[in-house]
């Protein structure tokens, strides 16, 4: 389990490298039904869309190559992601003067593949299911001796991910819900542990597609459950398409965190629409989760009088983009 010790430290080595977002207040405008957020006070949006690589991810694999030894950085890092991951880690090899190889899957979001290479990682690509992005990098590692920079399972990415959660407590030391994206569990892990083990009475809730809710069934069964390639991969939301939760971060999930719940694929695109049109953030399917559910799972959700939700990145396709913003859809 990640000490908020190591949260810390990450937070050091970070400084002058990962941006320190701020948070934004929304103010809905008149026409937003607000009954349909029940009794919830006022909300306050991080936006990780402003990291030099438009997500929250350069935070996890900084720290997690800054701690490795002079020797594992001569070698070179692999990692494997379908596309925020593996720009934090082009970028924090980049930084660091480490060789990066990343391998992805044939339909990763094009932006996010052309992003990742320009930044001078190597690029391997493998079919949409996770466990084949994870099969090839470690056969890569054994084969050239790269170390491993893995997505999420692991203590010094889930610290990096962690200093998220500590400048939420320093910004609003009063928040009381705290909402965070899930998809294999580095960031739920992290930024829980950071405000339970700070002494925060704040709950936190994860929230993650219904299409790809292996975190939901996971958290309720006590055990953790895998979900078909093939299903996860019809989210729109690209960046949570894991088949499981690491093990790990579900450790860290049972111990911090306190319910998780799901948005329809309509919801998150709306949540993308009212990101945009009210707050002038650009979110990602994936780091508009948590707005669609502070928007239209209220009953879900504790009530609370400052709450805040993690908007994860800003990597989104323009002709997606352009699609979103010119449809109606209203949920249900």
């Amino acid at each position: 389990m990640v000490t908020l010790e190591q949260i810390k430290l990450a937070q050091k080595r970070l400084r002058g490298v990962a941006v320190r977002t701020p948070l934004v207040p929304y103010f809905p405008p008149a026409t937003e039904d607000r009954s349909a957020h029940g009794t919830q006070g006022q909300l306050w949006l991080k936006p990780e869309s402003l990291q030099p690589i438009g997500s929250f991810k350069l935070r996890g694999a900084y720290n997690k190559i800054a701690s490795f030894t002079e020797q594992e950085r001569e070698r070179g890092v692999i990692s494997y992601s379908s596309g925020n991951h593996a720009q934090g880690v082009a970028y924090a090899a980049r930084a660091l003067g480490v060789k990066a190889v990343i391998v992805m899957p044939r339909n990763a979001p094009r932006i996010k593949v052309d992003s990742t290479a320009a930044l001078g990682a190597e690029i391997v690509t493998v079919g949409p299911a996770s466990s084949e992005r994870m099969q090839k990098a470690e056969e890569l590692a054994r084969e050239h001796g790269y170390a491993i920079v893995p997505p999420y399972n692991d203590e010094q990415i889930i610290a990096g991910q962690g200093t998220v959660g500590l400048e939420i407590l320093k910004d609003c030391p009063e928040v009381d819900l705290v909402l965070v994206p899930v998809g294999g569990g580095g960031l739920i892990s992290g930024v829980s542990a950071a405000i339970k083990l700070s002494g925060s009475n704040a709950k936190v809730i994860a929230v993650e597609p219904e299409l790809a809710n292996d975190a939901q069934q996971s958290f309720r069964k006590g055990e953790i459950v895998e979900l078909p390639a093939e299903r996860v991969s019809c989210t729109l939301a690209d960046g949570l398409r894991t088949q499981s939760v690491g093990k790990l971060n579900f450790e860290h999930i049972r111990r911090f965190v306190d319910d998780v719940i799901t948005v329809t694929e309509d919801e998150i695109r709306t949540a993308m629409r009212r990101i945009i049109s009210n707050a002038r953030i650009v979110a990602e399917p994936s780091g508009a989760v948590t707005f669609g559910a502070w928007l239209f799972r209220a009953k879900e959700l504790p009530e609370s009088k400052k709450a805040v939700t993690v908007i994860t990145g800003g990597n989104v396709e323009p002709q997606l983009l352009a699609q979103v913003l010119a449809e109606e859809i209203v949920p249900d």
